[in-house]
């Protein structure tokens, strides 16, 4: 929790400040600058105020905010404690997939580490569990579920940074998001900067499945090729030849061979016509 220190020594704009620079955004899917969200909710007068890890994910094909959550989940915990002080909230959810269960007493565990240490003073962290409805990763869905109510998305505006959860301002990060806080804080926005690209920048993780010899999760700097990726999971099974890759889980778009050189940032696939989303690469071989 050495960046929490940091952030707690800094005032609240700094704090926010240094997350805009860092050019940090959601890695959910919606690739929103993480930043503003927090800018606007900080703005916002309230007498409450929250933060939400949106853990709900339900994209066919993504498994990094388990693996986060079940390996590291202190970090997620941290940089939701980062939010909290940058905004000004005292209470925090973390929405976690109905499929998700076994995650459960892991995060209870180290929320309770955290308690018992002294970083959660001031701050909050309920877990609440969804019950396997695809929408309720969509953030105002997410908070109707919240709230008891059947997972709906409402219509924006208004908009979550003053009226979230609970009509509250509220800042919701995907898992991975508020994994990369820490991060900058600790290393500075600068620093960050230069991980990745220009208009990406940052690491990224990707979850690789399908036809690789070596399917798992892997972490590469924004700016990676598809190549890249497919050779640091030991190429396509068997020696086959590659049909398609699927990016961005059910809501994305196929590439192929002719796709293996361009590189994994938001900026290159959107040009290629493909979906950066959520980070999914699913492999499929000749057969």
């Amino acid at each position: 929790y050495s960046a929490l220190k940091k952030a707690k020594a800094m005032s609240r704009e700094e704090v926010v400040n240094e997350i805009k620079a860092s050019g940090l955004v959601g890695r959910g899917g919606a690739a929103f600058p993480a930043g503003i969200k927090w800018e606007g909710a900080l703005k916002a007068e309230a007498d409450q105020k929250y933060v939400i890890c949106n853990a709900d994910e339900s994209e066919p094909g993504t498994f990094k905010d388990r693996i986060l959550l079940l390996d590291d989940p202190h970090r997620t915990i941290e940089g939701m404690c980062i939010a909290a002080y940058a905004i000004g909230a005292t209470k925090g959810y973390i929405y976690i997939r109905g499929e998700y269960p076994y995650i459960v007493p892991a995060l209870e565990n180290a929320i309770q580490e955290s308690k018992s240490a002294g970083y959660l003073e001031n701050f909050d962290i309920e877990i609440r569990l969804g019950a396997g409805a695809y929408i309720c990763g969509e953030e105002t869905a997410l908070f109707e579920s919240i709230e008891g109510k059947r997972g709906f998305p409402r219509v924006k505006p208004p908009f979550p940074t003053t009226h979230g959860v609970f009509g509250k301002p509220t800042v919701i990060n995907n898992v991975e998001t508020l994994c990369n806080v820490p991060l900058i804080i600790s290393m500075g926005s600068t620093e960050y900067r230069k991980i990745g690209t220009e208009k990406s920048p940052g690491p990224k993780l990707f979850c690789l499945s399908g036809d690789v010899v070596k399917p798992g999760l892997y972490e590469v700097a924004f700016g990676a090729t598809l190549r890249e990726v497919l050779d640091m999971a030991g190429g396509i099974t068997n020696g086959k030849n590659l049909k398609s890759v699927l990016f961005g889980g059910a809501a994305g778009a196929f590439a192929t061979s002719e796709h293996l050189d361009v590189k994994m940032t938001f900026e290159d696939l959107r040009a290629a016509g493909l979906p950066l989303g959520s980070g999914v690469v699913m492999v499929f071989a000749e057969t």
